[in-house]
């Protein structure tokens, strides 16, 4: 370790000041001293803090691209099967709370930056699925009553900080609630339809960095038990992607998996089990 840190310590002590002055930004001056000037990784605090701060970061950046892939399978397909609007809905709106509570508690971006992220690509998801199930107008109100909320959240003379409170408890049963929708979507269709398995199974590993981060960094059990409820059902949702894999109503994952694409039946774009078609009246020669 003494070898590595006399290689290290030289680069470390020369950063450029903007890395230098987000690393103080980030870690504090006695971190940022011990783990970055000092490089010394036994200070238990500082280390954790380290990690959750990386862990914190990457998940923010990762949040950056996580529903690109459900963006284009919507696009592709032009078709909204397999996709709860209501599911997403309900998500934006419990992440659009939960992004003003953490800004107006001044808690650090790094902790709670992705649901900015993925509450933009969610208003793009919803936007395609009403699109394409031909709900036109529905969209535009959607977008205008996401704004008016947004403006009245933010703005203390509005809703005070004791109502937010009030908004966050229910931002936690409204995100757990959203993934119910799709759950059940799923299971009656008997498939995943245009579902991202790469939405999914990285929803469920932003999710538990977030249960760490939270528990290192914020002081709020409301956001706690909310990031513990969506990682339990984050995980039923990975598990029901594994399941129906190979479903004939689910999308080929080939291309998110880098495998040959085959070409499969679709179900419904409300999620419901396709009805079997009924006998034919036309007569036979």
């Amino acid at each position: 370790m003494d070898s590595l840190r006399s290689t290290l310590q030289p680069i470390t002590r020369a950063l450029p000041a903007p890395i230098r002055d987000t690393g103080l930004s980030l870690l504090g001056p006695n971190c940022y001293k011990t783990l970055i000037l000092d490089i010394n990784l036994t200070h238990t605090a500082c280390l954790k803090l380290g990690i959750s701060k990386t862990l914190g970061l990457a998940t923010v950046a990762g949040s950056s691209v996580v529903k690109i892939p459900q963006i284009l399978k919507l696009l592709n397909s032009q078709s909204a099967s397999g996709i709860s609007f209501s599911s997403y809905a309900l998500e934006t709106i419990s992440f659009l709370i939960t992004l003003i509570y953490n800004a107006r508690l001044g808690f650090p971006f790094s902790t709670y930056g992705e649901t900015a992220m993925i509450a933009i690509q969610n208003v793009a998801i919803c936007l395609l699925v009403l699109r394409f199930t031909g709900q036109n107008v529905l969209a535009a109100g959607f977008v205008g009553a996401l704004g008016t909320a947004a403006y009245a959240l933010q703005d203390d003379k509005i809703v005070d900080m004791g109502t937010l409170q009030y908004a966050q408890m229910g931002a936690g049963v409204l995100g757990v609630a959203s993934k119910v929708p799709q759950i059940v979507a799923i299971w009656r269709q008997g498939g995943t339809g245009q579902l991202s398995a790469f939405a999914v199974f990285n929803y469920l590993i932003g999710s538990a960095t977030r249960i760490f981060t939270t528990i290192q960094e914020v002081d709020d059990k409301l956001i706690l038990y909310g990031f513990l409820a969506g990682f339990a059902l984050n995980l039923v949702l990975a598990g029901q992607m594994v399941y129906y894999w190979n479903s004939a109503t689910t999308a080929p994952h080939a291309a998110e998996a880098g495998q040959k694409p085959k070409e499969l039946a679709m179900g419904s774009s409300t999620g419901a089990t396709p009805k079997p078609k009924g006998p034919t009246t036309r007569r036979r020669g």
